[in-house]
C-alpha cells in the first residue's frame, strides 16, 4: 500500500526488489521513462541507512538490473549514482562500484549510453585516516553517475537542459570575431560555427570546478574553471543547503534527517533531459524523496520506494499540502501551531493517529 500519493505520484514503504515485484508496480512496467536512482553505496563503514561491501554489493545490485529494466520503455534510462569505495585497512581504492556497475549494465541488457562526474566542492575530507591523518591521500569529492538505456538512442534532448553562454562566449556571438582553422587537436574551426545564437551552451557532463587551481601557470583560476566549464563533463552540485524545507520539517517535529540526500538540482538535470511533461519517473531508492518531489514541480509523474519507514513517511514534507490526494491508514495530515494552515499551503506535519 501506498504511504501517500499525489496529484501526480506515489510513494511506497518497503524492500525494493520485493516492491518492484508486486501487483501494485505491474501496470507500470513497459512505462517508466526515467529509472533515476543513487543506492547504498558500497561503504566498509555501515551507514543508518543500510549498505552492503565487496561481492556481496555487487551480486545485490545487479539483481535489480533485469527489474529496471522492465520497468522502463524501450526508448527509457536508468540514471544510478554511486560513490567510491576504499578497500579495508589500507589506503587504496576498491574496484568493486566498477564491477557493479559492469554486471548490472551486463545483467539487464543495457547500453551505456554515458557516464557523468559529480563533483561535490563541499564534501568532507575522507577517508580521514588517509586524508587528514596520514595525510597520503587527498579528499575524494566525485562520484559516478552510468546513464544507461535498453536503447542505443533513447529519448532524450540537450536543448532542455542548456546552460547560460559564459561572457567570453557572449562577446564572440556579438563581435563574430574569432580565428577559424584548423587547430592542434585536429578539429578544423569553421568561419560561421560559433556565429549561431543557440539560446545557450550544451552542458558537459564534467565541468564547473571553481575550486581548482591553474595547473599550468598560465590559465588562471577563474579561466581554468571556465575553460573546463566548456569543454568537459563534471556535473557540480555542492550538497550544503542544510536549511532546506525537508530538513526544516523534520527537525520542527523530532525525527531523523535523511543523512544522504540527493541535491535537487542534479534529479533536475536528468528529469529535463531525459524526459517530457507527463512522463513517469521511478526511484526505487527514494531516501527522503528528492526524485519525487523534483517530478513533481516538472509536470512528471513518480513512483517512489523508500524501505526505512521513517524516511519515507516524512518524505511527504518535500510537497504541498494541496497537491496531496491520499495518505496511508493511520496517519494524518494536520498543521502545527505557530506554521501556516495546511489549505493555505503551510507544511504538512505527519501525525500518528494509531
Amino acid at each position: 500500500m501506498p504511504i501517500f500519493e499525489t496529484t501526480l505520484g506515489t510513494a511506497y514503504c518497503g524492500d525494493s526488489l520485493k516492491v518492484l515485484r508486486s501487483k501494485a508496480l505491474q501496470e507500470y512496467r513497459g512505462k517508466v521513462q526515467l529509472a533515476f536512482t543513487s543506492p547504498p553505496f558500497p561503504l566498509n563503514t555501515k551507514k543508518s541507512y543500510g549498505n552492503l561491501q565487496g561481492e556481496d554489493y555487487v551480486r545485490w545490485f545487479a539483481r535489480f538490473a533485469p527489474l529496471l529494466r522492465d520497468m522502463v520503455t524501450e526508448d527509457g534510462s536508468i540514471v544510478i549514482e554511486i560513490g567510491n569505495a576504499w578497500m579495508p585497512g589500507q589506503p587504496t581504492m576498491s574496484t568493486h562500484v566498477l564491477e557493479a556497475f559492469l554486471r548490472f549494465l551486463k545483467k539487464g541488457d543495457l547500453h551505456l549510453c554515458q557516464e557523468f562526474i559529480w563533483y561535490n566542492p563541499a564534501r568532507l575530507p575522507s577517508p580521514v585516516e588517509w586524508v587528514n591523518k596520514e595525510r597520503s591521500r587527498v579528499k575524494d569529492a566525485f562520484t559516478r553517475i552510468w546513464w544507461m538505456s535498453p536503447n542505443p538512442r533513447p529519448k532524450a534532448d540537450n536543448r532542455k537542459v542548456l546552460r547560460e553562454y559564459s561572457p567570453s562566449m557572449k562577446r564572440l556571438i556579438k563581435s563574430g570575431k574569432y580565428n577559424a582553422g584548423s587547430r592542434p587537436s585536429e578539429h578544423h574551426i569553421g568561419a560561421e560555427s560559433f556565429k549561431t545564437d543557440n539560446n545557450g551552451a550544451i552542458p558537459p557532463n564534467v565541468g564547473g570546478v571553481d575550486a581548482l587551481p591553474s595547473l599550468d601557470r598560465v590559465i588562471t583560476p577563474n579561466g581554468f574553471a571556465e575553460y573546463l566549464e566548456e569543454t568537459t563533463n563534471l556535473l557540480k552540485a555542492a550538497n550544503t543547503l542544510s536549511s532546506d524545507g525537508y530538513r526544516r520539517f523534520c527537525v520542527g517535529r523530532g525525527v531523523p534527517v535523511h543523512p544522504a540526500r540527493m541535491p535537487s538540482t542534479l534529479v533536475e538535470f536528468f528529469v529535463k533531459f531525459l524526459t517530457d511533461e507527463g512522463d513517469t519517473v521511478l526511484d526505487p531508492f527514494a531516501g527522503s524523496n528528492t526524485t519525487g518531489a523534483v517530478a513533481q514541480d516538472l509536470g512528471r509523474r513518480w513512483l517512489s520506494i523508500e524501505a526505512d519507514w521513517t524516511y519515507a513517511a516524512h518524505s511527504i514534507g518535500r510537497f504541498d499540502p494541496a497537491a496531496l490526494t491520499s495518505i496511508s491508514e493511520g496517519f494524518e495530515v494536520t498543521a502545527i501551531e505557530g506554521e501556516a494552515d495546511v489549505c493555505d499551503g503551510g507544511e504538512p506535519a505527519l501525525s500518528e493517529t494509531v
